[in-house]
């Protein structure tokens, strides 16, 4: 019987380097990048903002031309889905844009525990994913307590969303100022 491939949460800050640290873990066969950002949902179909839009093309130019990037599927789906054609390795940037999306989509006046249901599909869907995964999230449980109930709103449920996640995980790994600390390991 195989062994499951192994699940990865790398967890950070603001500019703490997750990303490009997350990316470093990934088989030089390449990779399916789920890319979670989408606009905020408009009647002239969303677009980011120059500076989001910045990012993502500082996120795209240090990519490997061999990986194969997914704009479109959500989630919950990918994880769902068959192994990638491509390396066999299914890397998620990030947890944070993923909800902030959901969050626009049904406001962000909604009560705390209001994405339960979605959450435990996420889990299901790592517990089921026959690829090897990577996952990149936001830590935001370090900072003060925003002031405003959306900011709260968000905090909170992310906060949630990697604990459930970092349970489903085989490692945990967090990154500060470049710098990186196992958290879990198999």
């Amino acid at each position: 019987m195989s062994q499951r491939p192994q699940h990865t949460l790398v967890l950070g800050g603001a500019r703490s380097g997750k990303s490009q640290f997350a990316e470093s873990l990934v088989p030089v066969s390449g990779c399916t990048y789920l890319a979670t950002a989408r606009p905020y949902p408009s009647e002239d179909g969303g677009q980011f903002d120059a500076d989001f839009a910045a990012r993502i093309a500082r996120h795209a130019a240090r990519r490997p031309a061999n990986w194969v990037l997914d704009e479109h599927t959500d989630l919950i789906d990918a994880l769902n889905s068959p192994i990638p054609a491509h390396g066999n390795h299914l890397f998620v940037d990030d947890l944070g844009t993923w909800l902030t999306h959901k969050l626009d989509l049904v406001g962000w006046e909604g009560q705390r525990g209001q994405f339960s249901e979605l959450f435990e599909q996420v889990v299901r869907g790592i517990a089921k994913c026959e690829s090897s995964l990577t996952i990149v999230s936001p830590e935001v449980g370090m900072g003060v307590i925003p002031e405003h109930p959306a900011g709260r709103l968000f905090r909170d449920e992310l906060g949630t969303l990697n604990q459930l996640v970092a349970q489903q995980c085989d490692r945990v790994l967090l990154v500060v100022a470049g710098q990186t600390l196992t958290l879990k390991s198999p």
